[in-house]
């Protein structure tokens, strides 16, 4: 970090142990640690939640540039739409011409047919009757 070797952390060494003596050096050194420790998981959690912010604001770049082209795409089928819906008023009212396959004309007739009553099957059958006393094997 601050690109020292191992001579100037002895020298550090050798003038704090003059200064503050054989009795307070082992507490200083012990707080100067401590402090260094909270200092790291300081700016390590600064740097955290700062990528953790870019990260944010790039999903939001992307999700707004998705939605763009979503609207977009959006635009330009209500056009299609538009413009389609207006081409039977054009020609006079009528319709356009079916551009549908056989196959896909025999099932779409096959959907105009109206399928068999199920009345039948939609009414609940009655429970059956509950047994009398000449029904049942009791002496």
């Amino acid at each position: 970090m601050f690109d020292m070797g191992f001579l100037e952390l002895m020298l550090i060494g050798v003038v704090a142990l003059l200064v503050l003596g054989p009795e307070r050096l082992p507490t200083a050194a012990r707080t100067v640690g401590l402090w260094i420790g909270k200092i790291k998981r300081t700016v390590s959690g600064m740097q955290r939640e700062i990528s953790a912010q870019l990260e944010a604001e790039e999903l939001r770049q992307k999700l707004n540039e998705q939605q763009r082209k979503l609207d977009a795409g959006l635009g330009k089928v209500r056009d299609e739409v538009e413009r389609h819906g207006d081409a039977p008023s054009s020609r006079g009212g009528q319709p356009p011409p079916s551009r549908t396959t056989p196959t896909a004309a025999r099932s779409a007739d096959d959907t105009d047919e109206t399928p068999p009553s199920t009345a039948a099957s939609r009414e609940t059958p009655e429970p059956p009757a509950a047994p009398s006393a000449k029904d049942s094997n009791a002496p």
